[in-house]
This record gives structure tokens, C-alpha cells and sequence, in this order.
């Protein structure tokens, strides 16, 4: 195992689950996970919660099922966050360097972002993450990294990740009350994102869904860049209660039904098959498989429309070259490719973490259902990497600055031993005039 320092640990909070897990980055690049935990999850509704207490409980339970099996144990955590109340807006903001250009450094950039929270610190919102999409510098718009540039006007494009603040600290006071420090919060549809899409599907302009318990999350990335996150409020749960309340099943029962008969698009075999479920001790009721399906295919199809409007606003909706990926444990519903395609008119594919899992887990975890889960670990190494790097350079810096203290000492101590050796000989030169004088 690497250095413990170099393990990351995370908290997938959602509607029908809870994952805690932890792992790091081996030389290999490979990602081994060394705790992994899952627990039903009470207490939250489309990612919002609504009873602390409940809350807690779920994430303690998949904490202790992580420690259970690893030597690991839980501290820090990178959690992932979602809900309706979760907001994103592009903001722009601009900084004068003055009339003559100068160079433009790492702290212009701050300052920017200084501005962009003022902009965004709305009454009752927290910020959650400022994402920068591009920059314009001297009116040349794209620009990507302006550090060494030199320019007279500099302007930020960022995405502002916001969110209702009791909201936000309730999930804060879920997870501390589990004795665990929250290293960073992190918007799922962006974890997500990092689990299942390649940079190539990024710079080619690609759309993320990820159809999870509670709700379908949704990010659009355009050369490279997040241009949109949107939380839709249906997920697979929504679906279960359809049923539910179509065929009097219980919910444990419909979740059943839903996973080994669901399908999105019905089949010529449907019409004619009916699923006989025990409801009571001697009570079976028939069920038509083309009932289900029609359904399941309706929400789903909801969902899709929804997710089809919020790409018609944006400016790649006619140039989606890297097509729609989709995860979360809704994706693995039957014929869902086919029912995307045909509502969203793109090239589908089911988005599968594309990390190169190794260890006991490797099995289990490489599922669409544990890709936001996987994608906070990404996240966090990625925060881990960038924090090293800055202590590295802070280290240089250090040390640069102490090299010239100890030259300047040096130097200071030369010119006091070349004075003293002048007094030295100023002296001895007066005492011999005196001595010739007597």
C-alpha cells in the first residue's frame, strides 16, 4: 500500500444509498480501492435531507461495513452533493491591469475569483465550487490559461456551483456528527462526469446523465469545459412508486419487479407474458410484462425529454460529436440505449467508470451505479495532486528565499571582516606614526 497520506477517502450520499470508500492512485496510474462500504440509505429524499438522524445512521452503517473488511479508517472525506436546490450560473467578471501590459500571474486569477464570490454570495446560498471556463485577455476570448500573458484587461468566464444554505449544512451536520471532517464538497453530476467520460469526449462536446434513486443528474461539457449541470427530480425511486401504486405491490416488491422484468422500450414477447407475484401468503396477482415496461418506458422517457430541453439550451445542441453517456443505476435498465437515441437523437453509450480498477473490490465496484462514488475518489486525488504541488512550489520558494538570506548574511559577514581589517590596519599604521613621533 502507498503512503496512508496519499489515500483519499469519499461519501456518496444519495437517495437510495450510501458508499463510503477510499483508495489512491498506484505509480501505474491504476486506481485500488482499499475500503469500500454500501448502506441502504433512510433519511434523504432526491438528495436532500430530511431527517438528520436517520441520515447518520445510514452513513455510519456503510462507514462501519468499509472499516469492517479494511484496516482503514475513516477521517477526512470528499462528499458529493446534489438536489434541486443545487444551482449553477456562468458568471463574467474583469480585472485592469493598468495601460502598460503586464504580465498576468497566478494571484490576477485569485483576485477574479475574489470578485466572482462577492458577485455570487447571494442572501442564503452557499458557494460550493467556482469552476473557470475560459478567459479573454485584451479582447482575445478562449483563452484557457493566461499566466504569462501580458495584457492591459483580463476577463474571467466561470461556472458558479451554488447552493441553499440550510440545505448544505444539513448534509455538513450529517457527516460530522459521524465524527468525520468534510474535506471539500463536490457537485455529483461533476463527479460522475469524471468516472465515465474520457478528455476526448470533454473537447468534443458530450452530454453526462446520470439516473440515480432520487434524481437524474446532468452535465454538458463543451471543448474541455463544464457548461452546464442541471439536477432533474425523477429518478429510479419514482419509477418504483409508479408501480407501486399501479399494481398494490409493496415498494420492496415493485423494486424487485423493476430490476429483473423493467425494460424501456417493450418487445414483441411482452404482449404475451404475464408475471405471476405473490402479494400476500396465498394471494398471486398476474402482472403483464407489457404493462410494466409501457410503465417504466414513460417515466423514462420523461426524464429524457427533460434532459433533451435542457440541451436545446445551450450552444452545442446541434454539435454533440462525443454523443450522450449515461450511468447510475438507472442506465442498466433494459433497452434505455435504444429509448435515448430514438428521444434524444445522438449516439448512446452506458457509461462505465473508465478508471483501470484494481484490487478485491475491482469486481464489484466497476458498476454504473458506483460512478459518482469512483468519481469523488478521482476528484479528491486530483485536490490531493494540485495541494502537493502548491506545497512544492511553497517549499521552493522557501528555500530560494532562506539561499539568499544566508548569501546576504554571508555577504554582511565578509564586509564586517573586510571593515575590521581596515580598522585593523588603520590602527596599527597610527600607532607606528606615534611610536616614530616619540
Amino acid at each position: 500500500m502507498e503512503n496512508n497520506n496519499e489515500i483519499i477517502a469519499a461519501l456518496d450520499i444519495g437517495t437510495t444509498k450510501i458508499v463510503a470508500i477510499a483508495g489512491y492512485k498506484t505509480k501505474d496510474n491504476n486506481f485500488e480501492v482499499v475500503s469500500f462500504g454500501t448502506s441502504p440509505s433512510h433519511g434523504i429524499q432526491r438528495g436532500i435531507v430530511v431527517n438528520i438522524d436517520e441520515t447518520v445512521r445510514s452513513i455510519k452503517n456503510a462507514i462501519l461495513k468499509a472499516e469492517h473488511f479494511s484496516d482503514y479508517k475513516f477521517s477526512e472525506v470528499f462528499v458529493g452533493i446534489a438536489g434541486q436546490h443545487v444551482l449553477t450560473t456562468t458568471t463574467s467578471c474583469a480585472l485592469a491591469l493598468g495601460d502598460d501590459e503586464e504580465e498576468i500571474q497566478e494571484s490576477h486569477l485569485l483576485v477574479l475569483q475574489d470578485q466572482i464570490i462577492s458577485l455570487a454570495n447571494n442572501p442564503g446560498e452557499e458557494i460550493i465550487d467556482i469552476i473557470p471556463q475560459s478567459y479573454i485577455v485584451d479582447k482575445k476570448p478562449g483563452v484557457a490559461n493566461p499566466i504569462g500573458m501580458k495584457a492591459s484587461t483580463l476577463q474571467g468566464n466561470f461556472h458558479v456551483i451554488t447552493g441553499k444554505m440550510g440545505m448544505v449544512n444539513n448534509i455538513k451536520k450529517c457527516v460530522q456528527l459521524c465524527d468525520l471532517k468534510i474535506k471539500s464538497l463536490i457537485l455529483e453530476p461533476i463527479a460522475s462526469s469524471e468516472a465515465v467520460l474520457s478528455k476526448e469526449d470533454k473537447e468534443n462536446n458530450v452530454v453526462m446523465i446520470d439516473i440515480g434513486g432520487g434524481t437524474t443528474d446532468l452535465a454538458i461539457f463543451q471543448n474541455n469545459k463544464i457548461i452546464k449541470t442541471a439536477v432533474i427530480p425523477i429518478g429510479g425511486n419514482t419509477i418504483t412508486a409508479d408501480i407501486v401504486n399501479t399494481f398494490g405491490l409493496s415498494e420492496k416488491q415493485a423494486e424487485k419487479l423493476k430490476i429483473a422484468y423493467g425494460a424501456a422500450i417493450e418487445e414483441k414477447s411482452h404482449k404475451e407474458t404475464l408475471l405471476s407475484i405473490e402479494v400476500r401468503k396465498q394471494d398471486v396477482l398476474d402482472i403483464s410484462l407489457s404493462e410494466l415496461t409501457r410503465i417504466i418506458s414513460s417515466r423514462l422517457s420523461e426524464i429524457l425529454f427533460s434532459v433533451k430541453f435542457q440541451i436545446e439550451n445551450t450552444s452545442v445542441k446541434n454539435d454533440l460529436e462525443a454523443g450522450v453517456v449515461i450511468t447510475g443505476g438507472g442506465s442498466l435498465t433494459k433497452n434505455l440505449k435504444q429509448l435515448a437515441t430514438f428521444v434524444l437523437g445522438n449516439s448512446v453509450r452506458i457509461g462505465y467508470p473508465n478508471t483501470f480498477i484494481v484490487g478485491e473490490y475491482a469486481e464489484n465496484i466497476n458498476n454504473p451505479q458506483f460512478s459518482t462514488a469512483i468519481g469523488l475518489i478521482i476528484k479528491g486525488i486530483e485536490a490531493f495532486e494540485i495541494e502537493a504541488e502548491e506545497l512544492r512550489k511553497l517549499d521552493l520558494i522557501n528555500q530560494k528565499l532562506n539561499e539568499e538570506k544566508e548569501e546576504e548574511e554571508k555577504d554582511t559577514k565578509t564586509k564586517n571582516k573586510d571593515k575590521n581589517l581596515v580598522k585593523k590596519f588603520v590602527n596599527t599604521f597610527l600607532n607606528l606614526l606615534d611610536e616614530d613621533v616619540n
